[in-house]
């Protein structure tokens, strides 16, 4: 079945009869949530043609059909868009990575005191602040084609130690990787990223299988770190108009709180040589 196929059967189950006003006729049922029938009737489309879309057979349908798809599985608005483009005809996006992070972006990158990387449209990191580098890891020591930012939070123990809410934030990765798939279908490396997850990570077949889609453009996440400690960092995802595949993520804390100073310390700490911030780490681990 086609992945548009399989999203529809998901959030087809997710829906009881009950939720969208219909009677619990025909229980025990035989299919779990709604039957493709129940879908059309709510979307007012023909069964045919709901069934034919659900399977595969339907190379565009119109807005008003999608929209009305959209209210009977009672689909968010990531889930809408995400349909939206399970539908649409795209081109083969297995190209290069995207053109290359521009010279002011990385100056930009440079200039910020807090935790900022550029990402491109599989997650990859393409570049990074040595503030970021301090809080997650050198991304420099990663080669290039292992450097997805969903790979690294699942596969990556430095990276996955920082996180203390790491279900909550790996839950999210996927389903943002998930939206990515969708833009652009027929990716293989993106393709090859999932594949590998999914035979190395058991969480990740089991949320990827969940069919989830999110579009979160900020957020707050609790993360750990060894030489500042806990912290609250507020995240926001930022569009790079000059390069609409990359966007800019920063992390940030509120001014006069505890994460700020911790922000402020951990800048300081990323600003020394490597050799002196490996012994003051070894320090202060050793004073815990």
């Amino acid at each position: 079945m086609s992945e548009l196929g399989e999203f529809l059967k998901a959030k087809r189950a997710a829906v009881s009869p009950e939720d969208v006003g219909l009677p619990p006729i025909g229980n025990p049922r035989r299919v779990k949530g709604l039957r493709r029938e129940e879908v059309a009737m709510l979307a007012a489309v023909s069964v045919d043609h709901y069934t034919r879309l659900e399977q595969g057979r339907v190379a565009a349908a119109s807005e008003n059909l999608l929209a009305g798809i959209a209210r009977a599985l009672r689909l968010t608005a990531a889930e809408h868009e995400y349909l939206r483009m399970l539908v649409q005809v795209r081109p083969d996006r297995s190209g290069p990575l995207v053109p290359e992070v521009s010279p002011a972006v990385r100056d930009l990158l440079d200039t910020l005191p807090t935790p900022a990387f550029v990402l491109g449209p599989r997650t990859d990191i393409l570049a990074w602040n040595a503030a970021a580098a301090a809080l997650f890891v050198d991304f420099g020591e990663i080669p290039a084609q292992q450097r997805a930012l969903v790979r690294l939070v699942f596969l990556e123990p430095r990276m996955r130690a920082v996180f203390k809410d790491w279900e909550a934030v790996a839950a999210e990765a996927v389903d943002r990787l998930r939206m990515a798939a969708a833009r652009t279908p027929g990716d293989s490396r993106l393709m090859q990223l999932v594949g590998e997850l999914s035979v190395r990570d058991a969480d990740f077949r089991r949320w990827w299988a969940g069919h989830g889609v999110r579009a979160l453009a900020g957020g707050r996440k609790r993360v750990h770190h060894p030489v500042v400690g806990d912290m609250e960092l507020d995240w926001q995802v930022l569009q790079v108009l000059s390069a609409p595949e990359q966007s800019l993520v920063t992390y940030t804390a509120p001014i006069g709180s505890p994460s700020h100073e911790a922000l402020r310390i951990l800048a300081s700490w990323a600003a020394q040589s490597p050799d002196t911030r490996t012994e003051e780490a070894r320090a202060l681990e050793s004073d815990r």
